[in-house]
């Protein structure tokens, strides 16, 4: 059992930070080709979240568990490489935000005004969200607000991947090969 939980630890890492690269890869070209601001182009991180995970959940469980698995074991390694990957994503945002680009977080700061000058806001209106943004738009805060919402949409496409990839077996025969091992 310890054989099994050591494998499924390891399995996880090791798709984790390909998950995190994943990420990573993909955030530096929407900033080679300064997409890095446009909202719509974030979505894409749930797409390479759900076919890392999908994809690595489906071949653990194909090749080492006999092509079954349980919705609790597809849940709990599917929650194992979400948090290594965006973990892994995350430390690079925040070396990102205060090395790579550190003005980065202002030109956040100047799209937030253009699309509240586009609804119609005023400029008090207008400058007292951006007070509230500046004080909550912080490497560090960004950093931990993304790791929640990555972790947190990442682990409801997880629960319901993992309804789809679970493969109940024989239990009879689960009972028999247990005992022969």
């Amino acid at each position: 059992m310890e054989e099994k939980s050591t494998l499924k630890f390891k399995v996880s890492l090791v798709n984790g930070i390909i998950l995190g690269l994943a990420l990573i890869v993909f955030s530096v070209l929407l900033y080679i080709f300064d997409l890095n601001l446009k909202s719509y182009m974030n979505w894409f991180n749930y797409l390479i979240i759900v076919g890392i995970v999908v994809y690595a959940t489906k071949t653990y469980r194909d090749n080492n568990l006999n092509g079954y698995m349980t919705y609790g074991q597809a849940l709990g390694l599917g929650t194992l490489i979400l948090v290594f990957g965006v973990l892994i994503s995350n430390i690079y945002n925040y070396i990102f935000m205060t090395v790579i680009d550190p003005d980065y977080l202002s030109k956040m700061l100047v799209m937030i005004e253009e699309k509240l000058l586009e609804k119609g806001m005023s400029d008090d209106q207008i400058e007292m969200v951006l007070s509230m943004q500046r004080k909550m738009l912080t490497p560090l805060i960004a950093s931990l607000s993304d790791f929640a919402g990555k972790s947190i949409f990442g682990f409801i496409i997880i629960l319901i991947t993992s309804a789809f990839l679970k493969k109940e077996g024989d239990p009879y025969q689960e009972a028999m090969q247990d005992i022969e091992e």
